[in-house]
């Protein structure tokens, strides 16, 4: 009867030694299921989205660099595919942007007017001076917007200080815009007083981004 006892008791706890392990195991693979369900991976996690936030950024820059470099070479024609398909590009003479009276191109009219030198436009009143500002498309972008002075320019995107005393309201003007801003700081000769900035506009358009507005900054009195 002692042996019997003794053998059942054993056979008891090998059973429910078992059970135990099987519960364990069951509620362990049930665990790591769950746990890798619920955890992010590590290489697709948050780290991604500044990746390509950096990315866009960067291939932002560089659409903004080779506008910049056709303007400083007087290669205009050069942009005329990087203007909006159907909103075209606005011209803003300084920082402030007037929807309602800066001129706007469509593709076709830019490249049109680029080639008709003789037509004239009145592009806005001079600072100072109240003066209107009429000359053509291609004098404009060489003389007013003057890409070469940004060879050497700082460059951000999305990010503004305060310079002149012109407001800025491109944030309100282009809502829904990319802008890329160049800075040329100024001579020591003038003191710095001959800063220029250009913001080059973004908005994408099926996919791609394009250029909807080339703003300029200077200083005022």
């Amino acid at each position: 009867m002692t042996i019997l006892s003794t053998f059942t008791a054993h056979s008891f706890k090998l059973a429910t030694s078992g059970v135990l392990v099987f519960v364990l195991a069951a509620t362990g693979c049930q665990y790591t299921a769950e746990s890798s369900a619920n955890t992010p991976n590590q290489s697709t996690g948050s780290s991604s989205v500044p990746v390509g936030a950096d990315i866009s950024q960067q291939t932002l820059k560089q659409q903004a660099l080779r506008i910049q470099r056709a303007l400083a070479n007087n290669d205009f024609a050069r942009i005329t595919d990087d203007i909006h398909p159907t909103r075209g590009v606005r011209f803003s003479m300084y920082a402030y942007v007037h929807l309602d009276k800066d001129k706007v191109f469509s593709r076709e009219q830019f490249a049109q007017y680029l080639n008709q030198s003789k037509v004239k436009f009145t592009w806005g009143d001079l600072d100072g001076t109240g003066e209107a500002l009429i000359v053509p498309l291609p004098e404009y972008l060489d003389t007013w917007i003057d890409g070469k002075k940004y060879n050497n320019a700082r460059i951000t995107v999305n990010t503004f200080e305060s310079r002149g005393n012109m407001i800025n309201n491109v944030n309100e003007a282009y809502p829904k815009a990319d802008v890329v801003d160049f800075y040329y700081k100024g001579s020591d000769k003038y003191d710095g007083i001959d800063w220029r900035g250009m913001r080059l506009v973004f908005e994408e358009y099926q996919g791609k981004r394009y250029l909807v507005g080339i703003i300029n900054d200077r200083w005022t009195v």
